[in-house]
């Protein structure tokens, strides 16, 4: 199974173990590259496709708090033209998710990726997590940043991919039994990680 979907809380280091994972593997690290084929199939900025982008841009985020404070008929159209535009994106990147799946090897990273390829058999789905204090610690190493930083940045990025998950697929992002594989990457530490998922990967098929 050389074909990866990665998914991976906030500090859990997704960003780490990903590339880390394709080298050991010898396929493609795919991340920065759906945004610029989403640019590309849907023939917009570069730029636009980042700030609709679930890894970078949390948009989905920005848009639950910038009309929450709203009410009335306006409110209720311009979220909905703001999901209609982003629904286009989400479904952008799904195609070129699926793209990349059909080369059949690859480490895909995030954008609810281990639901979008749910159904296909030959996708190693896995999962980084662990508690919340331990991957705060893991991010203010891995980012070089002090812990009230750390914090909101794990409060905007885990509600807003919670939201994108819950709102685009129906599901909980931590169910567990959407994935082969979850690790406590605090706890276990990021080369074990990586090692884990390349023997998972590599096992004989049953």
């Amino acid at each position: 199974m050389a074909l990866i979907a990665l998914s991976a809380s906030y500090g859990a280091g997704g960003s780490v173990v990903g590339p880390r994972l394709a080298e050991r593997l010898g396929v493609p690290f795919v991340d920065r590259a759906i945004p610029a084929k989403v640019a590309e199939t849907l023939d917009v900025p570069l730029d636009h496709a980042l700030e609709h982008d679930e890894n970078i841009g949390s948009i989905f985020d920005r848009m639950l708090k910038h009309f929450a404070p709203l009410s009335g008929a306006y409110a209720t159209g311009a979220a909905s033209d703001a999901m209609i535009g982003t629904d286009v994106y989400r479904e952008a990147t799904e195609r070129v998710i699926c793209e990349h799946a059909r080369a059949g090897r690859g480490v895909i990273l995030g954008r609810a990726c281990a639901l979008v390829l749910r159904d296909c058999p030959e996708v190693l789905r896995v999962r980084l997590d662990g508690p919340e204090e331990a991957r705060l610690e893991q991010a203010m190493r891995l980012e070089g940043i002090d812990r009230e930083t750390a914090a909101e940045h794990m409060r905007q990025n885990d509600r807003a991919r919670d939201a994108y998950v819950r709102h685009f697929y129906g599901a909980d992002p931590r169910d567990t039994s959407f994935f082969h594989l979850i690790l406590d990457s605090p706890e276990l530490g990021l080369d074990v990680c990586v090692d884990l998922i390349a023997r998972a990967a590599s096992r004989p098929p049953t």
